[in-house]
């Protein structure tokens, strides 16, 4: 191996060219070596390796974009990364663009519909191949129509929108509320209460569908007082049930809007005197890997994570390779995951 020599931090770049010089092939070879080419003998590819890890060569992925058209990133726009649930989605999505040699840029906007702008905004000016995006509250077709004049591939994930056919993927939520509302009921729970998420979302929406399917298959007529939407987290859920149980008629059992929700209503119940699994009843939504070491480990609709990350980034890359392609929905069935935290209704 050749003596590289170590440069100053001024020295120029070192170019392909430098790479190929050094171990003593043609730039064409050393650019199948950075392909991952099958062509190119073990022990080319290794003498080729070699001579970029001793010469400090960097991949320039801004010149290669150029002359592709391809920047190989997509987006990855979440509502609230801090919940497991999206991290779940995010490690199995992006190891799955991984595997496909694309990297991710990914973006947080806290379930506001400006921030959200902005980030799609600059995953454009970026470059980015294609978009995953979990809408904000309050998106709007308008939003949608940016994307397609863009002409940027983009996959709707978890949450979809009302009024316009495009590619989504998510969970049966009306399948996973009427699960959830007849173990309940299973249990003689009556007094069933809806709490947390935002009114507008599609997820709530349908649970709240699917739950009202269930009341009315079980003959127990709807009470709007105990439907109550919240912020999708612990304080959320902690605030939700503390109302809902000082009321005259409090409900028995409570189907929350997400795991995090979840574990607010049982830490607010306990503070209210009850004990989830004992004399008071609670089911999440998700299944992140905390509900089943909760004390009591949490009931919960599993709707896989992990999987919806799998199916949106291969939904998108499809998408990316077949621009002009009808619009695809890709809904995963639920499943009712029975664990401590429900009871029987207290006589």
């Amino acid at each position: 191996m050749k003596d590289h020599g170590r440069s100053s931090p001024a020295a120029r770049r070192v170019t392909l060219m430098d790479v190929a010089r050094d171990a003593g092939v043609s730039r064409a070879t050393a650019s199948l070596v950075l392909r991952d080419s099958p062509l190119v003998a073990d022990a080319t590819r290794e003498r080729v390796l070699a001579s970029m890890k001793g010469l400090g060569y960097i991949y320039n992925r801004t010149a290669a974009s150029l002359r592709t058209r391809e920047s190989r990133t997509v987006g990855l726009l979440l509502t609230d990364i801090t919940n497991p649930f999206f991290s779940q989605m995010t490690v199995s999505g992006e190891a799955f663009l991984e595997d496909a040699e694309y990297g991710v840029l990914l973006s947080n906007t806290s379930d506001r519909l400006a921030r959200q702008e902005r980030m799609l905004q600059t995953m454009q000016e970026y470059g980015v191949d294609g978009v995953l995006l979990c809408p904000v509250t309050g998106t709007s077709l308008k939003s949608i129509e940016q994307l397609q004049r863009w002409g940027l591939p983009f996959v709707l994930i978890v949450r979809y929108l009302f009024d316009i056919d495009v590619d989504y993927v998510g969970a049966n939520n009306v399948l996973g509320a009427e699960m959830a509302v007849e173990h309940l009921v299973q249990l003689g729970h009556r007094r069933i209460a809806l709490v947390g998420g935002p009114a507008t979302s599609s997820a709530r929406r349908d649970r709240l569908q699917g739950y009202r399917n269930m009341l009315e298959r079980s003959s127990i007529p709807e009470d709007g007082t105990l439907l109550v939407t919240s912020p999708g987290s612990r304080d959320g859920g902690h605030r939700a049930i503390r109302k809902l149980l000082a009321v005259d008629d409090p409900p028995t059992a409570a189907l929350c809007y997400n795991d995090v929700v979840a574990f607010g209503v049982m830490l607010g119940a306990q503070a209210a005197g009850r004990v989830p699994g004992e004399d008071f009843a609670v089911v999440g939504f998700d299944d992140i890997d905390e509900a089943a070491l909760w004390r009591p480990a949490l009931t919960t609709v599993s709707i896989e994570p992990r999987q919806i990350g799998i199916e949106a980034a291969r939904l998108l890359l499809e998408r990316i390779a077949d621009p002009a392609g009808s619009p695809r929905r890709v809904v995963l069935k639920p499943n009712l995951i029975v664990r401590d935290s429900c009871c029987e209704v207290a006589v």
